[in-house]
């Protein structure tokens, strides 16, 4: 029986069985931590759905396109053409390319607005019926749902991003399988491993819209706007700190130890503020905005008492 330390520090030798055992254990430990790359795109396309199933499709979706990009590592790794990952840091450029992924779908959703340069209203001299969203302007139409399919698109992107556990799988684990055949299963396992903890945890913040006694349609517009809001900001987010690390790659090395062995919980560094970022404050903190604004309580007058 494999403890912590051997799982997180797997030795050489291993035979296949426990190879894939190991790959489906980090997996494990993967989408059950506060991670970057899977937590803010499982909540905001989860919660978009608001239900068990429509969370656990989230969850699903999400994971398979990061576990074809993770079988696709571990050949990498097995074949020696990984290295890269070693030389350069690619958080810069994949925090850039998901929040832009993130902010389309989420200018999508919010009431099917889109990006619109206001080219036409500087030429015409007069300004069209819009609503701002920071400093970009969108046509307003109501809202619309959450595209279950751009979290394939996410996944395989998120997938693109290096971490310890990823390390351990690519490095450690892939070049010990003893075949080319056999090298993506690791990834697979890995990949496999984290989907199940996304689908429970898809299926967890796809009920939060159910916590509150809401009708149909005021739970149907909530989580709409909940989603679509995290997506839009937390994707700028994502942006900002893609490009923050590309100027400066130090700010990529920065973290707080926590004591805490397990990779995404040993320390406070810049994923950890995405995901409480976008997560915490953008997701909950709209959720919570929304629902008192649905509530009925909000809705009667100050009594002054």
């Amino acid at each position: 029986m494999l403890n912590l330390s051997e799982i997180l520090n797997p030795s050489s030798g291993l035979p296949l069985p426990t190879i894939l055992a190991v790959s489906f254990i980090l997996g494990l430990l993967h989408g059950a931590t506060p991670d970057e790359h899977t937590w803010p795109i499982t909540f905001s396309y989860a919660v978009g759905k608001y239900s068990t199933r429509g969370g656990m499709k989230a969850g699903f979706l999400f994971s398979s396109g990061f576990t074809i990009q993770r079988a696709f590592l571990t050949t990498l790794g097995y074949l020696g053409l990984a290295s890269f990952y070693q030389q350069y840091d690619l958080d810069g450029p994949v925090y850039v390319v998901v929040g832009i992924a993130m902010t389309v779908a989420g200018a999508y959703v919010l009431k099917g607005r889109y990006l619109h340069l206001p080219v036409d209203v500087l030429l015409r001299g007069k300004e069209h019926h819009t609503s701002e969203v920071g400093s970009t302007k969108f046509h307003e139409t109501e809202l619309h749902d959450v595209p279950l399919g751009m979290t394939v698109v996410h996944g395989l992107i998120a997938g693109f991003g290096f971490g310890a556990y990823a390390s351990i799988i690519t490095f450690v684990l892939a070049p010990q399988v003893g075949s080319l055949w056999l090298a993506p299963l690791p990834g697979v396992m890995f990949g496999l491993g984290t989907m199940l903890m996304q689908i429970i945890f898809g299926a967890i913040f796809g009920n939060l819209m159910r916590l509150k006694r809401l009708t149909e349609q005021q739970i149907t517009k909530i989580a709409r706007k909940v989603a679509g809001t995290t997506l839009f900001y937390g994707g700028w987010l994502f942006v900002v700190a893609g490009l923050l690390i590309l100027a400066l790659p130090i700010v990529d090395q920065w973290g707080i130890s926590t004591g805490n062995p397990v990779p995404n919980l040993d320390q406070i560094n810049v994923g950890t503020v995405l995901v409480l970022s976008v997560v915490g404050v953008i997701g909950i903190g709209s959720m919570v905005r929304e629902i008192l604004r649905a509530s009925p309580a909000s809705q009667q007058p100050f009594s002054g008492r």
